[in-house]
């Protein structure tokens, strides 16, 4: 659906990466600028795989299929001079450098738009791009801490706890791809760029949803409850004979079959609503895993299908990958990768009724070696401009011989 927007993705880590992988899920190109030391996720790990003088980071896997490796250095005037070609030729820059690192390197958003007014530029900061601590570097624990969201996540009476993925990062991502799909839209009527701005600060933020308005209207702090839902009772984990089992009861009518089932007094004062479900739900979750202390999981799961209860078992991250439903809606995929061979990836989230069950595209590459694509990007560069120069001559101010050459050398 992207297939004509080239995205020079500038970023590194996950937020920014993410963001451009969703992207190139989409079908947009996406040349990932890398500097000679590569993107920092390169050596984040174990796990490493492959060859021992080559390992790769599955960590740098996870988040750059689909993507085209190009090494610049931007503090020497041979890597600023391509960045400045490519921006020209660019539909989408995307980075999430510290506040104000851009404009040193001398490409501030003016700069940008000067050299391609249709550009759509999207920066991802820690904490925003202004503000009394904008400057500040952001991580995605750290933000987690600092967004409140640990503050709500584990035991009542363990330690303050993080999402067991860099979800500050991952929610910035997205985020990004929200507003740089939007800006392309707005572009379609203006004909102009904009600028699109997140942080892992306002992705944490924009999903407080209802611990949100617990404070904001309701003036109570949220606090940390452990595995069950904090206004509706009863929602959570539930220990069974050889293991746990996850039952959510969203309605008073479901509340009725639950009890039912489970011989639990539904009539009772206590239980007689949700509101009073939370107040007691101490007692009512002991009552009910009572019920389970002498079934099995599996036994449990049954019962509850049959009388049209939500419930789920805690799977392991293999058992996700190997069990049906997972493949079923093309959650993962297989690339060719250069020196790994036939790997499987996560897959996209997105489906289109019309398009492959993977997504948008009708097939995903490997995320690249570092520089791999160096000598295909600068002739592609070097093919754009000379079409661009045959189709309107003053379009491109004519570069010097000197210029021509730096941009054609595969170590730029």
């Amino acid at each position: 659906m992207l297939s004509d927007v080239v995205v020079l993705d500038l970023s590194r880590a996950l937020a920014g990466p993410h963001a451009a992988m969703m992207l190139a899920d989409l079908g947009a190109r996406v040349i990932k600028i890398e500097s000679p030391a590569g993107d920092d996720t390169r050596k984040w790990g174990p796990p490493f795989v492959g060859p021992v003088d080559d390992r790769q980071s599955t960590y740098f896997l996870s988040c750059n299929r689909n993507k085209e490796s190009l090494v610049l250095d931007l503090k020497s005037p041979d890597g600023a001079l391509v960045l400045e070609r490519l921006v020209k030729q660019a539909d989408v820059l995307l980075e999430n450098f510290r506040t104000g690192v851009l404009d040193r390197l001398g490409f501030s958003v003016d700069r940008l738009h000067e050299l391609n007014p249709r550009l759509i530029v999207c920066s991802i900061t820690g904490f925003g791009h202004d503000g009394p601590e904008g400057d500040r570097p952001g991580y995605d624990q750290i933000a987690q801490g600092e967004a409140g969201l640990m503050s709500i996540t584990g035991e009542a009476d363990g330690k303050p706890t993080k999402v067991g993925v860099p979800i500050a990062d991952l929610l910035a991502g997205i985020h990004a791809t929200v507003g740089i799909t939007t800006a392309l839209y707005e572009r379609s009527t203006t004909g102009k760029g904009s600028v699109v701005r997140t942080s892992l600060l306002a992705g944490l933020v924009g999903v407080h949803a209802f611990q949100g308005t617990k404070w904001t209207v309701g003036n109570e702090t949220p606090t940390r409850i452990g595995n069950h839902h904090p206004s509706i009772s009863p929602y959570g984990l539930f220990d069974v004979s050889d293991g746990t089992v996850q039952i959510a009861i969203g309605s008073e009518g479901q509340w009725t079959r639950l009890a039912e089932a489970l011989n639990l007094p539904a009539d009772d004062s206590r239980f007689v609503d949700n509101q009073a479900r939370v107040r007691n739900r101490g007692q009512l979750t002991k009552m009910m895993e009572d019920t389970f202390s002498g079934r099995s999981m599996e036994d449990v799961m049954l019962q509850m299908t049959q009388i049209g209860i939500p419930a789920g078992r805690v799977r392991t991250i293999p058992q996700v990958y190997e069990w049906e439903q997972t493949l079923s809606q093309g959650l993962t995929v297989q690339v060719e990768h250069p020196l790994l061979g036939d790997i499987t990836l996560p897959g996209p989230p997105i489906r289109f009724d019309h398009g492959p069950v993977s997504g948008a595209r009708r097939a995903h590459t490997a995320p690249p070696l570092l520089g791999e694509h160096q000598a295909a990007i600068l002739a592609w560069l070097d093919e754009a401009e000379w079409q661009q120069e045959v189709a309107d001559p003053q379009s491109i101010r004519k570069r010097s011989d000197s210029s021509t050459e730096i941009g054609s050398k595969s170590d730029v």
